[in-house]
């Protein structure tokens, strides 16, 4: 297998916001790569547990692949696995995220990242539980995505509120939710609420997934613990281009933070089919 070369990179959204990502690619390459471009979840970073082992993971086979943080995900530069922004976290938006991801693909379909030579033509989006229904908005509105790969992914956000947490916005201008792998509260401000309510319509998953054009991939775990099995069945339902996987491992696949070794046989099974799905409908007309 190729020998793969990481560079950090920063971008801005426009807003001005920083996002710090990584691009892995493949050290010898004869042409522009086809790029697979990796949204996580809430809760989530770039760096958490096997993510940065399946951008690896894709580089090796031929991909160049893009890790970033969301601007305003609570995790900083200095301190990749740690929630060391809370006030950050607390001031996140679903349209800002969108902003986010908006901008880290100007910067591949621009060929604007270190080191790796992009095929513009060539990109793939995928996302993971909240990354997830970012990443189906993104593609339905986004001519630039080729190919969509959604893991865990949630079919709606406003839907997800629970009447607690209307009841906190409403009353104190927060709630709160705790890091099970922390113990750290965290608040999330009236702003996410206020977002979510003014732009319902754009932030509509399941009318995105009705009006994706491009293959899709829909890989859920029966057993997830976060997101049910049949909020992938809603998301495959309404699409038209869709092929549903089931997995197993709950919400990660087995992937677990922190990573030390191989991962789970749950998870490489699932990193096996995203890989074949994105070579699959990211080539070029000769084989690879």
């Amino acid at each position: 297998m190729s020998t793969v070369r990481e560079h950090d990179f920063v971008v801005e959204n426009s807003d001005g916001d920083a996002i710090h990502g990584d691009v892995r690619y493949p050290e010898q390459s004869d042409e522009p790569l086809p790029v697979v471009v990796f949204c996580h979840g809430f809760k989530g970073f770039k760096d958490w547990g096997p993510f940065p082992q399946w951008g690896r993971h894709l580089a090796r086979r031929g991909f160049a692949s893009v890790l970033f943080n969301f601007s305003y995900n609570g995790v900083a530069p200095d301190a990749p696995t740690a929630f060391t922004e809370l006030d950050k976290f607390a001031q996140n938006t679903y349209t800002r995220e969108l902003d986010d991801l908006d901008a880290v693909l100007s910067a591949v379909a621009g060929n604007a990242l270190p080191g790796a030579d992009l095929d513009a033509g060539r990109i793939g989006l995928m996302g993971h539980s909240r990354g997830g229904g970012t990443s189906i908005l993104q593609a339905e509105r986004d001519d630039r995505v080729q190919a969509l790969v959604t893991w865990s992914a949630v079919s709606g956000f406003v839907e997800r509120f629970t009447d607690e947490q209307v009841e906190d916005w409403e009353e104190k201008g927060y709630t709160t939710v705790v890091n099970s792998r922390t113990g750290q509260e965290m608040r999330l401000n009236r702003v996410l609420y206020e977002d979510a309510l003014a732009h319902r319509d754009e932030l509509d998953i399941l009318d995105a997934a009705s009006n994706i054009a491009v293959p899709w991939l829909i890989v859920h775990a029966r057993d997830d613990e976060s997101v049910p099995f049949d909020e992938a069945e809603a998301l495959a339902d309404a699409a038209r281009n869709a092929e549903l996987v089931k997995a197993q491992g709950g919400h990660t696949f087995g992937g677990a933070h922190p990573h030390d070794g191989e991962p789970p046989e749950s998870l490489i099974e699932v990193w096996d089919r995203t890989r074949h799905f994105f070579r699959a409908h990211l080539k070029e007309q000769t084989a690879w």
